[in-house]
């Protein structure tokens, strides 16, 4: 099949040369459809792999190995330098001054444990030539200025120069000297997610030769630019590179680029090193750290602990993938042998971070761990998983447990993604650097063959087991809670400052002469920073508004009927795949109902049947489906904003021939989960306390999501909606029920549980399927789904609420004090319906505000990791967000004049088009096959309204910047919600207008619950 997209490489035989890179092997992959062509730069010995495949999403990646030689992030830092200007594109940040200025549907870079690596993926071939053209100037020729190190990586500076330039600074506040960087203050609130930092320490402990490549805080404020530059010229160079391309678009274009590029090198001795883990051959190791206390989780149940062995070389594939079959059986599903071990146990709720089989390394790792444990069940969970793996080892492995993951392999296989060629790349590259041949790693079929050959043997994976877990070669690693470690950090951090501006004042002969310095520096960043804001970039190739098709890609859908149900069909091919969805609609469901769905939603995957346990149940999804899944549901009318449909949503795949069975399988967990079961409660219990005991990590992690929802909450039904479901509201409930002690019980909430699934599904005109198939599997399909109607109930009642339920009002700001080092913000305004004329030109002006505008302000200037607009167009709302930002203070000043500077400023022609460009990007990305259709079917958006939405955005003038800016974002500000979340300042007070909720438990007079909730709080002008 390659032979169609190959252009003229698919001729040339291993050892034949192409624009100087030499062909080494290439290798057809059948169960792939693609070809791998493997090749190597002859001047530099640059490695080279690309895959060839009827895919138009082209996907291209460089990596360079970059062993970090301490933990000051140096890898981290170099990785956001490079890209802030190259010798062939001398502007300030290309990198984000190419995101408009393209049609991708990803760009990026990522930092890993010993090697970075920069990928896009794009489906036009002019953009692919501009973006690569790009990258390789950017990677191979940066220009590492000293004002891009301090801006991305640390500084020392004023905290507001803004105001000192503008002489309206206040002494002692404004001009007070902090830490400043835009990675500084990433790391800052990574680290202040507590899994995150126990996986980060741990991996600090067992590979002492791999430095922390993201960057300690505590230690990047020793990295000098000087070390950054000799760290590039180092590392940044083909002969320690390793290249990827993938998709339709000729190789032989690519090799031309790039060996144009690679050719200007001299070849070098690069460090290639592949690092090892400690050694465990004197085991067992034990260590402890501290990491902090988590307010939403119970005081007694803290600790985060593993046990870890050291496995195989992973260059041997076979086994590698023969131990993550083994992992899988061990610990995936509510039935795996160590989750009964551990989790039904009691020993805690939730898996440690570094649970499973890690064949990312050189050297694989296992790991074995527990989060939210008690400190006097510590020893106790290593003797568990030694004592549950000597009785799998006795009683062997399920032979029906390994068909059904080899069974999701095959749909694996067959499932058509719209990012295969981006999940191809991220599963090669590490390996590939760490001495895994990639070709031995494309090769699925002879893989699985071998695997299954082996498994026919006597005690296959008994064997694996018993040469790698049934010893004491282990590591344990435990984190206790510290109430004060944030404390600690901040005193830490304080004294470091002091240290490093004492430094500063001994240079400088004085503190007056020493604070002038530092200032004076800030200074002369924030002008090359408003300099930047402005500066031609013309020298950035582009694509253009032209290369947009303005008629959309149509995707044909057909409607029917099975009784009152509605059923919308999408004829593709699939692969012998069927997809199915459906939604049922619920009517006047109270918050008290809503609040509990998404435990519903767990429950009837965790609890079984009177006649089935869920480890049985589990096996059949995995041999008969791709998964089946239920889900909360809601959608915003796309003409009337301010209304909003509710309802549970359900969705699965499996092969044609097994649709019958997957509907079973969601009929059983749907109709007869049983909630009466003797161990129903406990099994409740643990879903809450496992969901509760990483809420404030995922928190962490996304802030800025979780303030929007929170913000948005008070503008629209959805708004409310979406909070109440999956936002601070919910994970407050969740934790209050974790909480409850034993005497109190769940049992109202058991039968709450018990009353959804009366009303989850109904064989009625609330009730609506869509199905993706090939046109041959229609007929059958069908018949299924009529079969499976019919064992529902064509009438439901929801119950009403009892009483309506106090609640407070939504203010306009609020604040939620969390222990982050950082701040997540949003500001939300109402606009208009989908439908609306405006829609298309808030959509550009999200972009301009984005791009040309909050990216300076926010990140450059301010130091946030990221910060921006958007325009949900769908649910009619505006808005703004900082994450992990250093000072929310001067950011939300920004939020608040952003109106004015959109509608003030004079856009040019090439503004707007690169807008355009930017808001493309989403509206024309791939789709997987699975997913076409579905706009139309979950939110009611048809292909006429899609078209206008369309129309609308490529017709977008500046004049109609100018309206809606000062119709929605200046006027419209008087409606306006904010949220912060993060650490209490002086600043936050009630009198200056802040509503201050508690996220701690058992408070409930300050904290945001159900009761702060309700539709009663909704309306806007």
């Amino acid at each position: 099949m390659a032979t169609m997209y190959t252009s003229c490489v698919e001729n040339e035989l291993p050892g034949e040369s192409l624009h100087g890179f030499l062909l080494k092997r290439k290798k057809h992959v059948p169960e792939l459809q693609l070809t791998a062509f493997q090749l190597e730069h002859d001047k530099t010995g640059a490695e080279y792999l690309h895959v060839a495949r009827d895919d138009k999403n082209n996907v291209f990646s460089i990596g360079f190995k970059t062993n970090p030689p301490d933990h000051t992030g140096v890898p981290h830092i170099l990785e956001h330098t490079t890209l802030c200007g190259s010798q062939k594109y001398p502007v300030r940040d290309p990198f984000f001054k190419m995101l408009p200025r393209s049609l991708s549907n990803f760009m990026n870079a990522f930092t890993s444990s010993d090697h970075t690596s920069y990928p896009f993926a794009t489906t036009n071939q002019q953009d692919f030539k501009n973006l690569l053209s790009v990258y390789l100037d950017a990677t191979f020729h940066p220009l590492l200025k000293e004002n891009d190190f301090t801006q991305e990586g640390w500084r020392i500076g004023p905290e507001n120069p803004k105001a000192i330039a503008s002489g309206n600074a206040e002494s002692g506040t404004d001009d007070k000297l902090v830490f400043k960087g835009v990675v500084y203050n990433e790391m800052k609130g990574m680290i202040s997610d507590a899994s995150y930092l126990y996986y980060i320490k741990f991996q600090n402990q067992i590979f002492p030769d791999i430095n922390y490549s993201g960057g300690d805080p505590q230690k990047m404020t020793d990295l000098t630019y000087r070390k950054l530059k000799d760290f590039h010229s180092q590392n940044y160079h083909p002969s320690n590179a390793k290249i990827f391309t993938y998709g339709n678009m000729p190789l032989a274009d690519h090799l031309e680029e790039m060996g144009h590029q690679l050719d200007q090198f001299e070849k070098i001795q690069a460090d290639t090193a592949i690092k090892t883990p400690m050694s465990l051959d004197h085991g067992p190791l034990y260590y402890t750290a501290k990491g902090p206390a988590d307010p939403l989780v119970d005081k007694d149940m803290q600790y985060k602990t593993s046990t870890s062995w050291l496995m195989g070389d992973t260059s041997n594939v076979l086994e590698t993938f023969s131990l993550g079959i083994m992992s899988s059986l061990l610990l995936d599903g509510y039935g795996s042998p160590l989750y009964q071990a551990l989790i039904e146990a009691g020993l805690g709720p939730d898996w440690s971070p570094n649970t499973g089989y890690d064949g990312a390394g050189k050297i694989g790792i296992f790991s074995v761990g527990l989060n939210g444990v008690r400190e006097a069940d510590l020893p106790r969970i290593k003797e568990a998983i030694q004592s549950k793996l000597r009785e799998v080892h006795r009683k062997g492995f399920d032979k029906a447990k390994v068909d059904g993951y080899l069974h999701q392999l095959e749909l694996t296989l067959k499932h058509k993604t719209a990012n295969f060629g981006m999940g191809l790349m991220q599963r090669v590259q590490p390996g590939w650097f760490n001495g895994v041949d990639p070709f031995d790693a494309l090769a699925w079929n002879d893989i699985v063959i071998a695997f299954k050959q082996g498994f026919r043997e006597e005690s296959y994976l008994e064997d694996l087991l018993e040469k790698y877990l049934l010893n004491d070669r282990t590591l344990t690693f435990t984190m206790e809670p510290s109430e004060s470690y944030g404390e600690e950090l901040a005193v830490e951090e304080a004294t470091r400052l002091a240290a490093k501006i004492s430094e500063v004042t001994r240079q400088a002969g004085g503190e007056a002469e020493a604070q002038k310095q530092l200032t004076v520096r800030e200074l002369e960043l924030l002008d090359v920073q408003e300099k930047a804001s402005d500066q031609d970039v013309s020298c950035l190739p582009s694509v253009h508004v032209t290369d947009i098709p303005r008629q959309m890609e149509r995707k044909a859908v057909r409607d029917s009927a099975l009784g009152d149900v509605k059923v919308q069909w999408r004829e593709a091919s699939t692969n012998g795949l069927t997809y199915f969805r459906a939604i049922n609609t619920l009517a006047g469901l109270s918050s008290e109902l809503r609040m509990l769905i998404p435990l519903f939603n767990d429950s009837i995957m965790r609890l079984g049947t009177k006649d089935k346990t869920m480890e049985q149940l589990e096996d059949l999804i995995k041999l008969k489906t791709g998964g089946i899944n239920t889900s909360y549901h809601s959608s915003p009318s796309p003409t009337d904003m301010t209304a909003s449909v509710e309802g549970l949503s359900f969705s699965g795949y499996a092969l044609d021939s097994n649709v019958p069975a997957m509907y079973e399988l969601l009929r059983t967990i749907l109709q007869e989960t049983n909630f009466d079961g003797p161990e129903a409660e406990s099994k409740i219990r643990q879903l809450l306390q496992a969901d509760a005991n990483g809420a404030l990590d995922a928190v962490s992690g996304s802030g800025h999501s979780y303030a929007r929802r929170y913000a948005e909450a008070g503008l629209s039904r959805h708004g409310f909606l979406n909070e109440q479901i999956g936002g601070l509201t919910q994970i407050q409930h969740t934790g209050d029920l974790a909480n409850r002690s034993p005497v109190e019980g769940l049992g109202d909430v058991i039968t709450k549980l018990k009353a959804i699934q009366q009303f989850a599904i109904s064989n009625s005109s609330t009730f609506r399927a869509a199905l993706t198939c090939g046109q041959e599997s229609v007929s059958s399909n069908e018949i299924a789904l009529q079969k499976f109607l019919t064992e529902f109930p064509q009438s439901t009642n929801i119950p009403k609420e009892a009483a309506s339920v106090p609640h407070d009002t939504f203010r306009p700001m609020t604040f939620f004090p969390l222990p982050y080092q950082v701040y997540y913000s949003t500001l939300a305004i109402p606009t208009v319906s989908y439908t609306h004329p405006s829609g298309g030109p808030l959509q550009i002006v999200s972009q301009l505000l984005t791009h040309k505008h909050l990216h300076h302000e926010i990140r450059e200037k301010g130091g946030a990791y990221g910060g921006g607009a958007y325009s949900r167009d769908l649910s009619g709302l505006f808005g703004y967000y900082s994450y992990r930002d250093p000072n929310p203070q001067n950011t939300l000043k920004i939020m608040r004049d952003a109106g004015r500077w959109a509608r003030d400023k004079d856009w040019s022609q090439q503004n707007l088009e690169e807008a355009k460009l930017s808001a493309f990007q989403g509206v024309d990305a791939p789709e997987s096959v699975s997913q076409e259709g579905m706009t139309r079917f979950l939110s009611g958006v048809d292909e006429a309204m899609e078209q206008t939405k369309r129309e609308q955005l490529l017709d977008v003038k500046k004049e109609d910047i100018r309206k809606v800016a000062q119709r929605y974002l200046v006027e419209g500000m008087k409606d306006a919600r904010i949220t912060v979340l993060g650490e209490r300042k002086d600043w936050v007070q009630e009198e200056a207008g802040w509503s201050i909720k508690s996220m701690e438990l058992n408070k409930a007079s300050e904290a945001v619950g159900a009761s702060d909730l309700s539709p009663g709080d909704l309306g806007h002008a």
